[in-house]
């Protein structure tokens, strides 16, 4: 099994915007993430640790400027926190191993899907395209990444 870790070098190479959304909990700017228009399929890993957090399969166009997805590829890998700040109760996500801020869930998705929209920044985010994942070590989950439709 993979062992995921909060990687000090990994840090040490982020973009400064990465490091402010990750390791500071901020937050991108709406419309700017570099994922949001991203429509290839492949899956999403978290920029520090690699864990893998999300398919392009359950990604979805919300409107919301941020990428969104249904769920996660597994719970398991990440933690929710209250968030009061900004005057509201929101519930934040983390990574479980490398504790990097990933962004909020909401209970507004698609209803059939679930209902619920992960609100994430992409500055969190590394995309592995389908092709590239066996070879990365993602190969297990090959089978949840579909054609984008």
């Amino acid at each position: 099994m993979t062992e995921y870790k909060k990687d000090q070098n990994a840090i040490s190479q982020l973009s400064p915007e990465q490091f402010r959304v990750t390791q500071e909990s901020g937050t991108e700017r709406p419309g700017s993430g570099q994922y949001l228009d991203n429509k290839e399929p492949g899956i999403y890993v978290d920029v520090v640790s690699g864990e893998p957090l999300f398919v392009s399969s359950d990604k979805f166009e919300s409107g919301c400027g941020w990428p969104s997805f249904t769920k996660p590829i597994d719970e398991s890998f990440m933690t929710e926190i209250q968030d009061r700040s900004h005057a509201m109760v929101r519930t934040e996500i983390r990574s479980r191993f490398a504790d990097s801020h990933l962004g909020h869930v909401f209970n507004d998705g698609p209803v059939e899907k679930g209902g619920l929209r992960y609100c994430i920044n992409s500055a969190s985010l590394r995309f592995i395209h389908r092709d590239e994942m066996e070879e990365e070590g993602y190969g297990k989950y090959l089978p949840q990444v579909e054609d984008s439709k």
